[in-house]
């Protein structure tokens, strides 16, 4: 074959194989990603939780609710009720409130309290 010959694309098995490998990585991290979020609960002179979690509970105007990863955006006022948040390590911390706010936004939790 002449030196300046066009090279043969890469046999399709291949490249079939390569995205598949591609694509079980991203699924692999997409998986281990969408186990936690961020979830960070303040009052104006107070931090009582800044970190990841697996689950964050608490209660509104119509009742009882849990925010988990990949929750869809969200917000809402929270009623006197414990915040509970549950660690990666099996952890569940409890913040009693009197009042607050919720805003959920890409696997990020903020709740604001005493406002």
């Amino acid at each position: 074959m002449p030196e300046d010959a066009p090279k043969s694309a890469p046999h399709p098995s291949t490249v079939q194989e390569t995205l598949a490998l591609a694509a079980k990585k991203n699924s692999k991290q997409a998986k281990s990603n969408a186990k936690i979020m961020h979830v960070k609960v303040y009052a104006p002179f107070k931090t009582y939780y800044d970190g990841d979690a697996l689950s964050i509970s608490a209660i509104n105007d119509t009742g009882p609710f849990d925010i988990l990863p990949r929750h869809h955006n969200f917000m809402t006022l929270v009623n006197k009720c414990d915040v509970i948040i549950r660690t990666e390590d099996g952890d569940e911390l409890r913040v009693p409130i009197n009042r607050g706010v919720m805003h959920v936004k890409a696997d990020r939790v903020d709740v604001f309290l005493d406002v």
